[in-house]
């Protein structure tokens, strides 16, 4: 399928992350892991995973239509990003355009208990992207998922059945991350092509693997998106929590002459937080929507218009 986007867009928005000029399109780039990889840095340290709309907006609504995500994202230039189905299918349409061979497919998450993802599997309610390179691999693509999302692109290897003989990849600090493909509990046809391919993370190598969603390798449509959109937006906990989550780069120490994402930065109703690659810290406690404002707009560099912060006035996530 086509993307979305005319190559001059595509070219405005390599241009808005500060792409490095070798990966931009002028270059004509291989489409491979190392595109891929930095794409995904740059992307995820430029776009913020947040809902912003859900809560600072009259409407409290939100358009998945992929010239209403490029104004948002692009055009409007106030360092807006997404919640997970805005930021991917935006991304879904860069890559297309880039020319790789990219599906979406829907996501079943686990909720946190205490921090960690714990219980069954609720329903379609997150979604991610999959790449397949020249050379046959394919590569799970999350620009979307806040906090303990990949910092770049995470291969879909088949292990020998055992979880240990899947590979892993470093993220943030001490966390590593794998796929594994497995049955999730409430499955009942439990035959090969049944599995689902499981996210796991744990923040160390003594510590115990923590599984955060599934999902499977089909194709998912505009449709689709469109039914799992409506319920988060109406009644998920999204409507009940302002969040931003912003990944932080700096130079990279292995790649001369590009980034790598070493942190992160997270607000959580009136809780700004921040990672840099350790120990999950509080940095700032917002008693009043004044303060709020100001710290979206100073620690993630998203400025809210006059209309906006008038629109969370009397709305259950206003602070008071």
């Amino acid at each position: 399928m086509a993307s979305a986007y005319s190559q001059d867009q595509i070219s405005r928005f390599l241009s808005m992350i500060d792409l490095p000029e070798k990966y931009r399109l002028e270059a004509n780039p291989t489409r491979d892991l190392a595109l891929l990889s930095a794409l995904h840095t740059y992307t995820i340290s430029s776009v913020p995973y947040e809902n912003l709309l859900l809560h600072y907006s009259p409407a409290r609504d939100i358009s998945l239509e992929p010239g209403d995500l490029f104004r948002k994202i692009v055009l409007d230039g106030k360092g807006r990003g997404g919640y997970c189905m805005e930021n991917s299918i935006f991304y879904l349409h860069v890559l297309r355009g880039l020319g790789f061979n990219v599906y979406p497919t829907g996501v079943r998450i686990r909720l946190r208990v205490d921090g960690i993802p714990q219980g069954d599997y609720v329903g379609w309610v997150h979604m991610v992207n999959i790449v397949t390179l020249p050379n046959g691999r394919k590569y799970m693509i999350d620009v979307g998922f806040g906090g303990d999302g990949a910092t770049k692109p995470v291969p879909m290897v088949r292990g020998q059945g055992e979880a240990d003989s899947y590979p892993s990849i470093h993220n943030i600090g001490t966390q590593e991350l794998r796929l594994v493909r497995d049955f999730i509990p409430g499955q009942t046809v439990l035959v090969e092509e049944a599995k689902l391919w499981i996210y796991q993370y744990r923040n160390g190598p003594t510590k115990d693997w923590n599984s955060f969603f599934a999902f499977p390798e089909i194709e998912f449509l505009p449709l689709d998106f469109g039914v799992m959109n409506w319920f988060t937006m109406w009644k998920s906990f999204q409507r009940s929590e302002v969040l931003i989550i912003r990944f932080l780069r700096r130079p990279s120490k292995d790649k001369q002459g590009e980034d790598e994402v070493y942190g992160k930065r997270m607000l959580i109703n009136g809780v700004v937080k921040g990672n840099m690659g350790g120990k999950t810290v509080v940095v700032k406690e917002c008693k009043t929507e004044r303060e709020r404002v100001e710290a979206v707009k100073e620690l993630f560099g998203i400025e809210l218009s006059n209309e906006e912060r008038v629109a969370i006035q009397g709305y259950v996530t206003e602070l008071r």
